[in-house]
């Protein structure tokens, strides 16, 4: 799928207005289109024993399912090629029926695949998942992958074709490619070689109008910068990517390290602020605090000797000795990250290749940046924070290295040069609904304010946050103001601006359109 022929715009839209303000969608009409066009099993309603199932296929968050099921959408189609996304697009335009784009479903707003708040609107879901080829080409070191890939299928299937080759990217082998590339991409190689977007050669997509854009040269340079971090569902569909994969050696070494309060955890995070982002850029560590603990986790390309010097001459506070650090190769490493011993009695194919994992516990995300290292004091009251009966768990992702060096215009993800680490607020309950929330990651969050960036405060748009904003309609489209509300916050200012002007350009009638999804502009006040 990835080197399609270009196909010329295939639905002729006979109205001018947005879908928002024209007449009432006849449903009837659209799944009569939709029947022509693309096989009836790959189109599947509510009515189908196989709907519900394949609606929660890929939601790993409770808190999601009940929602998604009370107000599901109008049907889901799982195209397998090109075509069959074209199509669905032009249905949609046609018969004012919306489209919502899935790649993996690791949604932490559910967006993808549900109505957010305040909309209600109808709408259809087109899920990727079938569409997960990936075609290495070891000798040029670069991989067309498609959207519906999941990581562990992109970590299994580039290894396997060249053990020399890997690519930067998140822990979870579940996450789709798609959202993943669409948002930026963190990981434990970000420091040596950038973002997953920073390493997107080229892509093929369907655009607003159903047309299928074959490469960078058919979208222009405004969009294709757009894709590479400016948000899942914004623009159009990304069917496929081309990636630049990265070197890494035939071993790994691994290490995750556990401080208590009383062994010096608040003294030892307290130092790994500034240590972590100036550490060499083929060295990451990661840290995981929860129930008054951390956990400093390590990916370094290279053997456990050199990790071990490295980290005794930078930051000896850690204690970290050959014990305990593990050497493995780096496909390896992708499943120890995620499942831990437990990756030792399972073939990796069956760890990475598997789609289907259970629904999680309820859970909440938030976010933030920070720019200037964080007080003792403030870390010891971090830790001894009351968590009110929930599971709360900060993960802090070191920047630097490679980060540092790349603009923060150069793709829309703004956090580059002055960023130490990134703050992933995680709160995990048992419950009924939102309704049910404890209280700890809302008052941590609401703590952290003063010691975090600010003007606009960060956040990242992969792990999505309906607290920071959402849109309002005005007029038919997504107001530039409401959407100005949460949009500097992913992207900056600076960046914002530019993607609402690309994305007037390519749909101005705002048809691929969520509750933070980029509003279209023509002309913005300065």
């Amino acid at each position: 799928m990835a080197r399609v022929a270009l196909v010329l715009t295939i639905c002729i839209l006979g109205f001018s207005q947005s879908l928002a303000t024209s007449s009432k969608s006849n449903h009837s009409d659209y799944f009569r289109c939709l029947s022509r066009k693309i096989p009836s099993q790959l189109v599947l309603t509510p009515s189908s024993p196989s709907f519900k199932p394949l609606l929660v296929s890929s939601i790993r968050n409770a808190r999601l399912v009940a929602p998604a099921t009370a107000s599901p959408p109008l049907c889901i189609v799982t195209p397998t090629n090109a075509s069959h996304v074209q199509d669905a697009v032009c249905c949609g335009r046609r018969h004012r029926v919306r489209v919502r784009v899935r790649s993996g479903g690791h949604d932490n707003e559910g967006l993808s695949y549900m109505p957010g708040r305040p909309s209600r609107e109808k709408f259809a879901v087109i899920d990727l998942a079938k569409l997960n080829g990936v075609r290495v080409d070891a000798r040029a070191a670069t991989a067309w992958v498609d959207s519906g890939t999941t990581l562990g299928e992109l970590y299994y299937r580039v290894a396997t074709a060249e053990p020399g080759l890997g690519f930067p990217a998140g822990v979870c082998p579940t996450v789709g490619v798609g959202g993943l590339i669409s948002g930026g991409g963190m990981g434990l190689m970000m420091r040596k070689h950038g973002l997953s977007a920073d390493n997107v050669l080229d892509a093929t997509m369907v655009d607003a109008d159903g047309n299928l854009l074959e490469d960078k040269k058919a979208m222009g340079d405004d969009l294709f910068w757009a894709i590479r971090g400016g948000g899942g569902g914004n623009f159009g569909i990304v069917l496929s990517w081309k990636l630049r994969l990265v070197p890494v050696p035939p071993t790994v070494a691994f290490f995750d390290v556990t401080k208590t309060i009383d062994q010096g955890a608040v003294d030892a995070v307290t130092k790994w602020q500034t240590i972590a982002p100036a550490l060499p850029d083929d060295l990451s560590v990661r840290v995981v605090v929860q129930k008054r603990q951390a956990s400093f986790q390590s990916l370094h390309l290279g053997n456990c000797s050199a990790v071990v010097a490295t980290m005794h001459s930078r930051f000896p506070e850690l204690g970290l000795t050959l014990d305990d650090c593990l050497e493995m190769s780096w496909l390896q490493n992708k499943a120890y990250l995620y499942f831990g011993n437990a990756s030792n009695n399972k073939p990796l194919e069956e760890l990475l290749l598997n789609r289907s994992m259970t629904i999680g516990p309820f859970v909440k995300n938030k976010s933030d940046y920070v720019k200037k290292a964080l007080t003792r004091d403030t870390w010891e009251k971090i830790f001894l924070w009351p968590d009110g009966g929930a599971v709360g768990q900060l993960i802090l992702e070191p920047h630097g290295g490679m980060m540092s060096r790349i603009a923060a215009a150069d793709t829309p993800f703004p956090y580059r040069s002055g960023v130490l680490y990134n703050v992933q607020y995680v709160e995990f309950w048992n419950g009924t609904g939102a309704a049910g929330m404890p209280n700890w990651l809302h008052g941590l969050y609401d703590f952290m304010a003063p010691y975090v960036s600010k003007k606009p405060r960060g956040a990242y748009v992969n792990y999505r946050d309906l607290d920071i904003g959402v849109n309002t309609v005005v007029g038919g489209v997504t107001s530039y103001e409401s959407g100005k509300v949460w949009g500097e916050r992913y992207f900056g200012p600076a960046n914002f601006k530019r993607l609402t002007k690309i994305k007037h350009k390519v749909d101005a009638s705002d048809y691929f359109r969520n509750e933070q999804s980029v509003p279209p502009l023509l002309l913005i006040r300065e």
